[in-house]
């Protein structure tokens, strides 16, 4: 089966499977809220699989100040990782992407980083319009699933790539500079 076909079926799946909930449960249900975001990573998520994108842009370079990771501590990161590994979803994530001592397994780590934070930051801004119509035509209150939602299953996902990425580039970094010494 051709992969467009695929991707363009598994679009149709999330829009109608989005559209079936909203007008079962309103848009400003948390069922919806829920549903949105998960239907949106797993159409995000086929698409970075399918395309590969490089993902090389600027935005994906560490700034300075996130090199230490503070501002990342300060909003509460390390609490957001320690959810997940009590969830068990880090032991998920580990288990389908195992982490090996090589550069290339580093170099497509890092890479899994851009990918997973390029999809997250597509569905906060899909979720962020569906958000502003829900406060546009039903108040700000009833918008509160899909801000609670977004924040906690885009925002701090996305904080946390952030907070990884300068911490892979610096073990790049290193295990590149190791191999040009034993190589000398």
């Amino acid at each position: 089966m051709n992969k467009y076909f695929k991707f363009s079926f598994i679009i149709l799946f999330v829009v109608c499977t989005i559209l079936t909930v909203a007008l079962w449960q309103g848009l400003y249900s948390f069922i919806f809220a829920w549903v949105l975001n998960f239907m949106l990573m797993m159409g995000v998520a086929y698409f970075t699989q399918i395309l590969k994108p490089k993902l090389s842009f600027t935005y994906f370079t560490a700034k300075e100040w996130e090199n230490e990771g503070k501002t990342y501590k300060w909003f509460g990161i390390h609490g957001f990782r320690k959810m997940l590994v009590w969830i068990g979803w880090e032991k998920l994530n580990k288990a389908s992407n195992p982490i090996k001592k090589n550069l290339d397994a580093l170099k497509h780590l890092e890479y899994n980083t851009r990918q997973s934070e390029f999809g997250h930051l597509i569905i906060f801004f899909i979720v962020l319009a569906f958000t502003i119509v829900v406060i546009i035509y039903y108040g700000f209150q009833q918008s509160l699933w899909l801000i609670i939602l977004n924040i906690l299953l885009n925002v701090y996902p996305i904080g946390v790539q952030r907070y990884n990425r300068p911490r892979l580039q610096k073990a790049i970094n290193k295990f590149k500079n190791f191999s040009v010494i034993t190589n000398n």
